[in-house]
């Protein structure tokens, strides 16, 4: 009898001994699912390979998964990275409104969630980290008025799913509140564009130029698909490089644009920077260590940690500051 009871006493201790081994194993060997709201745009393609090198070199395996702008598709593939039981998310929220149901299924399967440069709105994320996003509209808005003190503009808006696209209009006002006051410029139309997506640019861009017979002399583009749409249209008007556009990201078309002049500035983001430091995070919170913040965000639910980091102003003047960074060649950008 004493034999018999010792061994499921034996047994029970085996199975703690190996949930504790397995609980130090994971957090040695953190297993992070990364969701991605559509590779298939260029900058997220930096993004990724960035985060998996950065991650790789701190013990950690990577999934990748790309919703492909699609809410649905984003969701489902975060539910079967919960599945598959990782340790941490990281998210790209494609629509950043509808995920505080697959957050909290995380949460409490006792999975921790990042939301990477766009803030998922009314869930309980752990953590938080972007680069300044007003601070982007500001740049963006600044570098179109310092070649267009008056005129008519034409504000052309991110993706209405993106909270981080009302964060950069919030920005943008900030610097042209002003210019609107006393009349210097006035804003003769805004449109968000659904997904980012140059098509739709074009064709709101075409559509302002008719509706103003050509008389507008400044657009506030919000990333660089945009502008490559908006400056689309102003070539089929020959005024391509007479109307300056903003941009965001420096992709490489954007800042080949740059260049020659049709595209007044990008707003640089060192995607190096950004991936590195949430893989970083990513592991700290699943080995329990704590990350430094720099300020706290609410979300709607909650006050969520945030870093912070500082994107840069990208002219023709400054252009080689990507190429200083290893984001790309001298060849890629000048082809030679």
């Amino acid at each position: 009898m004493r034999i018999k009871a010792f061994l499921p006493r034996c047994l029970l201790m085996l199975a703690g001994l190996l949930f504790t081994f397995a609980a130090h194993a994971s957090k040695d060997h953190p297993v992070i699912g990364f969701s991605i709201d559509d590779l298939r745009l260029e900058r997220w393609a930096h993004d990724r390979d960035y985060f998996v090198a950065a991650a790789t070199r701190l013990g950690a395996t990577v999934y990748v998964q790309s919703a492909d702008a699609s809410e649905e598709r984003q969701v489902a593939q975060l539910e079967n990275l919960i599945a598959r039981q990782v340790d941490v998310l990281v998210i790209v929220p494609f629509n950043s409104k509808v995920l505080s149901n697959v957050v909290a299924e995380a949460r409490r399967n006792g999975i921790r969630v990042v939301s990477y440069d766009r803030l998922i709105l009314n869930a309980d994320v752990d953590a938080y980290i972007t680069f300044d996003n007003e601070r982007v509209g500001e740049l963006q808005a600044q570098g179109v008025l310092n070649l267009a003190p008056k005129g008519n503009y034409f504000l052309l808006g991110g993706s209405p799913t993106d909270n981080n696209a009302k964060i950069i209009r919030q920005g943008q006002m900030k610097i042209l509140q002003s210019a609107i006051d006393s009349g210097a410029i006035k804003i003769v139309g805004q449109q968000w564009t659904p997904d980012w997506d140059a098509s739709k640019a074009l064709r709101i861009i075409e559509d302002a130029l008719t509706a103003n017979a050509n008389h507008i002399q400044g657009i506030v583009a919000s990333n660089d698909g945009t502008a490559g749409g908006a400056i689309q249209a102003l070539a089929a008007q020959k005024l391509a490089g007479k109307v300056p556009v903003s941009g965001q990201d420096a992709d490489l078309a954007a800042v080949r644009r740059v260049i020659d002049g049709t595209q007044a500035m990008t707003v640089y983001k060192p995607i190096k920077q950004i991936a590195t430091r949430a893989a970083e995070l990513s592991v700290q919170l699943v080995r329990g260590e704590t990350p430094h913040y720099d300020t706290a965000l609410n979300n709607g639910s909650k006050s969520v940690d945030t870093i912070l980091l500082t994107p840069i102003l990208l002219t023709r003047q400054n252009v080689d500051t990507v190429i200083e960074d290893g984001f790309y060649t001298h060849a890629q950008i000048y082809g030679h």
